[in-house]
């Protein structure tokens, strides 16, 4: 077993990136208080070709250093937008056809294992505060919640670590 090379991977360049097709899959960041939870989804979304990421609330922007420590140089691929308000951002992905699901433990949440989607179908995922999870209000506003099973004690993840299980559940149904 040997390493690849950088060369090896083929990895694409920033305008390559920007020129390629990618999967209709958005993150909704809702109020996220740690730059470097928000660089890591930056360089998760990168990683699957994502459509976008949308900022809301107090959630930190590019560009910041610690953003950046984490995302290396995702920020210059990934498209993303800022939303005063998190119900904002999902109205509009709503009008724009996407399913928009919550990751969140709620009554009737969908097991993320045992989610169904069209390989074609838009979808937006929220991903809510590190201590207080997505808001009750953007929560009415969505099409239904995702939960990540868990068997530990502690039932919750960061949220880098929940966008990464969740995003690649997505996307590897799409490849």
């Amino acid at each position: 077993m040997r390493k690849l090379s950088m060369e090896e991977l083929n990895r694409k360049s920033v305008s390559e990136f920007k020129r390629s097709e990618k999967f209709p899959v958005v993150v909704v960041l809702d109020n996220i208080r740690s730059m470097h939870n928000v660089g890591s989804v930056f360089r998760t979304a990168d990683a699957f070709l994502l459509q976008g990421i949308y900022l809301c609330g107090y959630t930190p922007q590019p560009p910041h250093r610690d953003i950046n420590k984490t995302a290396l140089g995702a920020t210059e691929t990934v498209e993303w937008k800022y939303y005063q308000q998190t119900t904002d951002a999902v109205k509009e992905l709503k009008e724009e056809g996407y399913k928009v699901f919550a990751i969140e433990q709620v009554e009737n949440s969908i097991m993320l294992d045992k989610l169904l989607m069209d390989e074609v179908e838009k979808i937006a995922v929220v991903f809510g505060n590190e201590v207080s999870g997505v808001e009750q209000e953007v929560i009415k506003w969505c099409d239904g919640c995702i939960e990540i099973p868990q068997l530990g004690m502690k039932h919750s993840l960061n949220i880098s670590v929940a966008a990464g299980i969740v995003l690649w559940e997505i996307v590897r149904t799409r490849i």
